[in-house]
């Protein structure tokens, strides 16, 4: 099960605040033991101080039993380790030579040591100071070692670690709900996103959304200009098919004009066949769109090949538009989906036979750029006024409407055009001169074949 925001936040804070706790008891343990060591050995060298000053070397060693006071052990070491004094024993004792103070310091005037019992759970320290004579002066102090400081201290620091730890769990919790509560409040409210931003790190994120929400927008506004231009397309033909058919079938068509009307319900028909391809068309595009792997299934295609295909198909309609269509260039290769070039062509050099005129001329041509492959559709044409080159690739835009419906354009071509170039990284360019000719230009990278 996902852990919400808020159980993220108060599990990390409890966790940074235990973490803190037990680091904060050690390193207080610690620097606590550090500063009672350092302690002890500043009492300690006091004390031998005080006292080699208080002894004479000359005479009796038994006077140093009554220095110092009954805490601290009190030993005389000869410079060869003999010990002559030590006010704890009850007989004789082994050589101190080996101890480590004790070399330190007949070496350096001082030495300093600390030995711990194991089974007693108490450290020893010892503080050494060698003597004008070569004689050494031990002074030695029994305390507790750093576990059983820690063992004595433990019931406190638990009792202080449990009230933090509860003062922690608050805090926490009460800082996760601060820090979620205007989050939550920023996704309530998806509409004004970017007016409600708490923390700078959002930023990015509703920036995101915002503009989700405005390509959504403007998706829902395509299609339903699209949903309204459809019903509008597809009920012009079906009017006049529904009437036409009609008149026929309620016998008020005249014998001489049944030929007339069943020519008329043909041509719609057909004019409506080819609007549902072109619709069906772009509903695949739109598809295709949404499809991000759709580049993997790109394959090497002869760009020119499929120029001449598409002016070898589209010739009968030319020669009865009385166009001559031209296809010129060399074979070159571009990264694509064959099916749709050879729509994206045959669009193309629909519309320069369509919007031409009688003894005019289309050529197709395909020629290498540095910066891509260039396919090329240019007519000497009607052309495109300046005010509507903008807009002709649109869906159901028509320069010149009764034009295009009396040539049977769907209005839908150009929109196609575009949208398979989008698919394929093109670029398409348009030039025009109205009364004397179109050039369209659709530019494609180059791409390593595969």
């Amino acid at each position: 099960m996902r852990q919400s925001i808020k159980e993220k936040i108060l599990c990390h804070l409890l966790a940074i605040g235990l973490l803190s706790i037990l680091l904060t008891a050690i390193l207080s343990a610690a620097m606590f033991y550090r500063a009672f060591v350092q302690q002890i050995r500043q009492e300690l060298s006091t004390v031998a101080q005080e006292i080699s000053t208080a002894y004479d070397p000359l005479s009796d060693p038994e006077q140093l039993s009554g220095l110092g006071g009954g805490a601290v052990r009190i030993t005389l070491i000869s410079s060869d380790g003999t010990v002559r004094y030590d006010n704890t024993a009850n007989g004789a004792l082994e050589n101190h030579l080996t101890r480590p103070e004790i070399q330190q310091a007949l070496a350096e005037g001082a030495g300093w040591d600390q030995r711990t019992s194991d089974t007693l759970g108490y450290s020893t320290y010892y503080y050494a100071l060698r003597l004008e004579n070569g004689e050494v002066l031990r002074v030695a102090m029994d305390a507790q070692d750093l576990y059983a400081v820690y063992n004595s201290a433990l019931p406190a620091v638990a009792i202080s670690c449990g009230l933090i730890l509860l003062l922690s769990g608050w805090l926490s919790l009460f800082l996760s709900r601060r820090l979620v509560q205007p989050i939550e409040q920023m996704a309530g409210d998806l509409e004004h996103i970017g007016e409600h931003i708490p923390y700078r790190e959002l930023e990015p994120f509703a920036r995101t959304i915002q503009q989700d929400q405005q390509n959504r927008k403007s998706s829902e506004k395509l299609r339903q200009e699209f949903t309204a231009n459809v019903s509008h397309e597809l009920k012009t033909p079906l009017t006049s098919i529904s009437g036409y058919a009609e008149l026929i079938a309620s016998g008020m068509a005249k014998p001489e004009d049944v030929r007339t009307f069943a020519e008329k319900i043909q041509r719609e028909s057909g004019r409506l066949l080819t609007l549902i391809g072109d619709i069906i068309q772009l509903s695949e595009l739109d598809s295709s769109d949404e499809n991000p792997q759709l580049s993997d299934r790109f394959e090497p295609v002869d760009l020119m090949e499929v120029a001449q295909e598409c002016v070898n198909t589209l010739q009968v309609n030319a020669q009865k538009a009385y166009v001559t269509l031209l296809a010129e260039g060399v074979s070159t290769f571009v990264q694509g989906d064959r099916g749709m070039l050879m729509e994206l062509c045959t669009n193309l050099c629909d519309n320069a036979i369509r919007y031409n005129r009688a003894g005019g001329k289309v050529v197709v041509r395909v020629h290498s750029l540095p910066e891509g492959v260039q396919l090329q559709v240019m007519d000497n044409g009607i052309g495109i006024p300046p005010e509507h080159q903008q807009r002709v690739f649109e869906r159901f835009y028509r320069v010149d409407k009764s034009r295009s419906k009396a040539t049977g354009g769907t209005g839908l071509g150009l929109a196609i055009v575009k949208h398979i170039s989008m698919l394929h990284g093109a670029k398409i360019t348009l030039e025009s001169q109205e009364g004397k000719g179109t050039v369209i230009k659709v530019l494609f990278p180059h791409r390593d074949r595969h």
